[in-house]
């Protein structure tokens, strides 16, 4: 994963002076808002000055704003959550479980847009595939390989789905392939793809079906 200070200047600095103002600027710009409204929302706060002087450095993209809000605070969750991650030209913002299930099947084969659906995913053996084998394909590691398989039956130029060997490797495909979308640990996650909701919950959100064990 890219730290924290590397390429967002000040970034870590700030985290270690305001950690608190930060986090809950982060959080609520996760939420939709922005970083000015944030520091509103801060009311009394008597960090409020730290965090209006923070946002004069610019108002965060969401997304940016949720990669920090993760690196900052998912050291202080007790298990890992997998994130839904997508190809930056993806219009798509939101996926249902049911939906999630037909993508890493190979079953949705298009978005709304018309660009061809890849999933990419970790080794099914990988213990990071544990909790997918379990809550989205509902079965063991050799019949999601058959499915696979089966999956990219005919599909030699564009495949269904595509399997690599790390998290980082599966970053660097879902950032290079329009289209693509794939599983990632929290952790992995950098500026060059977008973070889907499943079932309308972000990742470290109560109630988000991919936490891990």
């Amino acid at each position: 994963m890219i730290p924290i200070s590397e390429g967002f200047p000040g970034v870590a600095k700030a985290g270690q002076e305001n950690r608190s103002t930060l986090l809950s600027i982060l959080a609520l710009e996760v939420h939709g808002l922005s970083c000015l409204e944030g520091c509103l929302r801060l009311g009394e706060n008597r960090e409020e000055k730290a965090c209006a002087s923070w946002c004069k450095m610019g108002v965060f993209p969401r997304s940016i704003s949720l990669i920090l809000f993760l690196a900052i605070g998912c050291s202080s969750a007790s298990a890992k959550d997998l994130a839904l991650v997508s190809n930056k030209s993806n219009e798509v913002q939101s996926v249902s479980l049911a939906d999630l299930a037909k993508i890493c099947k190979g079953q949705l084969s298009r978005w709304p847009d018309g660009k061809p659906v890849t999933f990419v995913m970790l080794d099914p053996e990988s213990a990071e595939m544990k909790p997918v084998l379990q809550r989205v394909y509902e079965t063991n590691a050799d019949q999601v390989k058959a499915l696979i398989t089966t999956a990219n039956h005919g599909r030699s130029s564009h495949p269904a789905i595509i399997v690599v060997s790390s998290d980082e490797a599966l970053v660097q495909k879902v950032a290079s392939l329009p289209g693509a979308v794939g599983l990632v640990d929290v952790y992995s996650i950098t500026g060059g793809i977008a973070v889907l909701r499943v079932a309308s919950k972000l990742p470290l959100e109560p109630g988000y079906p991919l936490h891990g064990n």
